[in-house]
C-alpha cells in the first residue's frame, strides 16, 4: 500500500513561494472585482486603462499605447477594434505619415470618465477596507517596491 506524500507547506518543491500565491489569487480577485464593477459602463476589464490613457493624452499613435499600458501590439489591436466597435475609440490615419495609426477617444467616450473614475475609487476602498491609514501607506510603500523588483528582473 502505497501512502501520499505529506505537505511540508507551501514552499514545497512545484509550489512556488506563500507570497507570491497570495498575490496571484489576490490579482485574480481584485481583476474580477473591477470588471464587476465596470460591468455598467460597458467596459471590459483592461479597457479601462487604455481608456484613461487616451483621455488623458488625446491622440497618440497606436505604437505609443503599445509602450504606454506595456500591452503585446496584438493585443492592443483587438482591445482597440472592440473598442472602436463599441464607439468609444476613433482610429484615423497620420495625414503626416499614412502608415501611422492615431487613435482617441471618441466624444461620446468621455460620458464614461467620472464612471471609471467612481469604479476605481470604489475598488480602492473596498480592496483597503480595514486599513488604517499607517497600513495603506506601508502597503502602497511595499506594493511599488514589489512592482519595481518585478519589473527589473531580466527573467521576465
Amino acid at each position: 500500500m502505497t501512502s501520499e506524500p505529506t505537505r511540508t507547506g507551501a514552499t514545497e518543491a512545484g509550489d512556488g513561494g506563500p507570497v507570491s500565491q497570495t498575490l496571484a489569487r489576490v490579482s485574480r480577485l481584485h481583476r474580477l472585482s473591477g470588471g464587476k464593477l465596470l460591468r455598467p459602463t460597458g467596459l471590459c476589464s483592461g479597457q479601462e486603462f487604455m481608456m484613461m490613457a487616451l483621455w488623458r493624452e488625446g491622440s497618440v499613435r497606436q505604437s505609443e499605447l503599445v509602450k504606454m499600458l506595456d500591452l503585446d501590439p496584438s493585443t492592443v489591436t483587438l482591445m482597440l477594434r472592440r473598442l472602436e466597435q463599441g464607439g468609444h475609440v476613433v482610429r484615423t490615419r497620420d495625414p503626416q505619415d499614412r502608415r501611422v495609426m492615431l487613435v482617441r477617444a471618441s466624444a461620446e467616450s468621455y460620458a464614461l470618465r467620472p464612471k471609471v473614475a467612481q469604479a476605481w475609487a470604489h475598488l480602492e476602498e473596498r480592496t483597503l477596507d480595514g486599513l488604517d491609514d499607517e497600513e495603506r501607506e506601508a502597503f502602497a510603500r511595499i506594493l511599488s517596491k514589489i512592482e519595481k523588483n518585478l519589473a527589473s528582473t531580466d527573467d521576465g
